[in-house]
């Protein structure tokens, strides 16, 4: 149970280490680009590598496949409530006065657009915010779960971490822009990472040992809202603010995950 603690502290500071660097230093907009794709890689590999082909595994392609639309109808779902939240309440301006991004827009205090034009509730951080939990947990349980199988702790692991990282960086960034304080944006992630612990905690306890059908849900799920916060939000995102260079980076967090999986 210790090491699980370990681990799940470990996996999670990485949440708390790119909040504060993203709300505490103003990064330029294609850094943080680059730094969303590059997560962008290393979610691709989770879900397909560790995520779905385990859930595939353990539960057959119909639980797998109920719990993948299932993870991605939510996080849809979640997403399309932020994006209705983010809209201004008052002065509406026509629709091509808020072309490109609704959700991670750094410049949203800029001097050509007034801040009151805009949300300032930090919906386009709690974008990726949701993203993180709603993937981080179910990952977190597979963690826990392998370390009472030996099978890929410390791969999965340092994949975890190496996603984290830009999703808080870039998440805290946005949310800093849209007017949260840094004692708010570092409350929110330090919350989300202390959920991802005690997930760490529950697939190393409760969770292991038991049927491998029941665990297969959670890591479909977990795929689900992957490839659904990757479409509708990192890698759009990550191309209009990086241009077509995140491929590159997008590539590199594929290799580098792909290579930890292995290990």
């Amino acid at each position: 149970m210790w090491t699980a603690l370990l681990y799940g502290v470990v996996a999670s500071s990485a949440l708390v280490i790119g909040a504060f660097i993203g709300a505490r230093f103003k990064l330029p907009k294609r850094f943080l680009a680059v730094m969303l794709s590059f997560a962008a890689g290393a979610l691709i590999t989770a879900l397909a590598f560790e995520l779905f082909e385990d859930a595939y595994e353990r539960g057959g392609i119909w639980r797998a496949g109920i719990g993948l639309f299932a993870g991605a109808a939510v996080f849809t779902g979640l997403s399309a409530l932020l994006d209705r939240w983010a809209q201004p309440t008052s002065s509406p301006k026509p629709a091509d006065e808020y072309r490109g991004s609704a959700k991670l827009d750094t410049d949203a205090a800029a001097a050509d657009r007034p801040a009151t034009a805009v949300s300032v509730r930090g919906s386009a951080g709690l974008a990726l915010l949701a993203a993180a939990t709603l993937d981080g947990a179910p990952e977190n349980l597979a963690l826990g779960i392998s370390l009472t199988e030996g099978t890929g702790g410390i791969a999965l692991l340092a994949a975890i971490f190496v996603s984290n990282l830009p999703e808080a960086l870039v998440g805290s960034a946005s949310m800093r822009e849209q007017g949260r304080s840094i004692l708010q944006i570092m409350g929110l992630w330090t919350a989300c990472g202390v959920l991802l612990v005690f997930a760490v905690v529950v697939g190393a306890g409760p969770l292991s040992g038991s049927d491998p059908e029941l665990v297969s849900l959670p890591l479909a799920f977990a795929a689900g809202a992957v490839i659904a916060a990757l479409a509708d939000t990192i890698m759009p995102e990550a191309y209009e603010h990086g241009g077509p260079a995140v491929a590159l980076s997008t590539a590199a967090g594929f290799v580098l995950s792909f290579v930890l999986s292995l290990a």
